[in-house]
């Protein structure tokens, strides 16, 4: 009897029943790849790219109307021709983009518009509200035109524009007060800061409550060391310190300051009041020749200010420093926080007659200058998006991420179909930058973003080797005998 007649009589080892164990096998892993394809997909919803590609070609334009008052005899008509073509003349073509200035001789019914008044009896060119005043009853047409052009658009020099932080609706303000070492003695042991906010600072913020919600927090540190030694100098025949530019941008010590305690996503403004200690007293910022500056203030682009502070020589203990005693260093924290939120200044020789220390032009300024800025952040932000998911492949991209895209290009919409008004635009940008940035740093998006296909074959190849070569094996050796066994029966017919 053949060999292949022994092994039909054994059950276990018929090739009928190890082919059925093998189907058997198999059937399972071919009915539990939809399951695990089904858990282990990634979601990818398409996302509006041709509305991105389309809102991108879109200005946001702000409609400037200026109206000339010809109550004092001026003869307005000619005026208003005369300044519109050098109002168009010389605006840039990268503010004329966004920037549509209407120069009219009568009155326009508009309460958003800018009315010029020519005062022969004031010595002062002023403003109030949205009026400007000229002084001496009137100016040439350049110079008022340029003055206009000086109002309606921010003077950002190379250095402002690198102070100004990112705009973000709500910001937190922390203040510190800092001794170097209040062992030594002539320390500051506290300060009475709801007090000089309430004085000093609070209708700072009020005058910014269009643009930004402020949260304070404030601490005092008793111990707060220098990374380094401040330059030695001589002055008034005096032996002092200084701090020369180098040090300046190294004086905060991440290290050994805790400047940030609250748990919170908003970005914080930092201003910091440093008193030196005994040794390392009196503490000037010097100049690029190393000697002593006026000022004892200084700002650390996108971070904050910091006034450093020697105490007068009176002072012979401990201090708890007053209200009034701290008039003058809060003056210098809220002309910081005008820097850091990018607050343009008025032009020289003009005169504020608003009660806030924010005019009306300087606000308006700002909140178009602003608005302008989030449109194109919300644009760039969107479109790294769709780049990002288009370079990666197996990035998910789930509902949330769309929801907040879409909602995003709605936001973006309703600021260009707003802005005949600077304050509602601001308000669509600003969501808008913040549903962008939201949707860029999902944590759904981030998980694989650094997740290349190397490493899904670095995780599947050890689970799923062991098991396959058992599988694979004897479906091969199974074939090879079936392929022997068909042979040698042609052979005997």
């Amino acid at each position: 009897m053949s060999e292949d007649a022994d092994d039909e009589r054994i059950f276990f080892q018929s090739r009928k029943v190890r082919w059925s164990i093998l189907a058997a096998y198999w059937a399972v892993i071919l009915l539990a790849l939809p399951l695990w394809w089904t858990t282990t997909s990634i979601q990818r919803l398409s996302l509006p790219t041709s509305r991105v590609e389309d809102l991108a070609q879109n200005d946001l334009r702000f409609p400037v109307h200026i109206v000339l008052d010809s109550s004092s005899g001026v003869d307005t008509k000619a005026l208003s021709v005369k300044l519109q073509s050098l109002i168009n003349a010389r605006l840039s073509p990268d503010v004329r983009a966004w920037l549509d200035v209407h120069v009219h001789a009568d009155p326009v019914p508009r309460v958003d518009a800018y009315v010029v008044k020519f005062d022969a009896s004031s010595q002062d060119t002023k403003v109030q509200g949205r009026n400007l005043i000229l002084a001496g009853g009137g100016s040439s047409p350049s110079k008022l035109a340029n003055l206009l052009i000086d109002l309606l658009t921010p003077r950002y020099t190379a250095a402002d524009e690198q102070k100004i932080a990112k705009y973000s609706p709500r910001y937190r303000l922390a203040f510190s007060l800092l001794n170097e070492n209040a062992a030594l003695g002539k320390s500051a042991i506290g300060w009475d800061l709801n007090g000089t906010l309430s004085r000093y600072f609070i209708p700072t913020l009020q005058s910014l409550q269009l643009l930004h919600n402020f949260t304070i927090e404030s601490q005092v540190q008793f111990h707060a060391p220098l990374a380094f030694d401040p330059t030695q100098i001589t002055h008034l025949g005096d032996n002092a310190h200084g701090l020369t530019h180098e040090d300046l941008t190294v004086f905060v010590n991440s290290a050994e300051w805790s400047l940030s305690s609250s748990a919170s996503n908003d970005p914080v403004l930092h201003f910091v009041l440093f008193i030196p200690s005994i040794s390392h007293r009196p503490l000037y910022l010097l100049d690029s020749e190393r000697n002593p500056v006026k000022s004892s203030a200084f700002i650390l682009p996108q971070w904050g200010g910091i006034v450093v502070h020697n105490f007068p020589s009176d002072v012979t203990s401990h201090l708890h420093m007053t209200s009034d005693y701290l008039e003058s260093i809060f003056s210098a924290f809220g002309l910081q926080l005008f820097s850091l939120l990018g607050v343009p200044e008025l032009p020289k020789g003009i005169i504020s007659l608003d009660s806030t220390p924010l005019s009306r032009w300087q606000m308006d300024s700002l909140l178009r200058q602003r608005s302008l800025e989030n449109v194109v952040s919300t644009t760039e932000t969107l479109h790294s998006i769709i780049k990002l998911v288009d370079q990666i492949e197996n990035m998910p991209v789930k509902e949330d991420v769309k929801g907040d895209i879409q909602n995003a290009l709605d936001s973006l919409e309703m600021a260009y179909k707003s802005s005949d008004s600077a304050k509602p635009a601001l308000e669509y940008s600003a969501r808008a930058l913040t549903l962008s940035s939201r949707a860029f740093f999902n944590p759904g998006m981030l998980a694989l973003l650094y997740f290349p296909p190397e490493h899904t074959y670095a995780i599947y190849a050890p689970l799923f080797a062991p098991v396959s070569l058992p599988l694979i094996a004897p479906v091969v050796r199974e074939f090879l005998a079936w392929r022997k066994a068909k042979r040698e029966k042609q052979k005997v017919e």
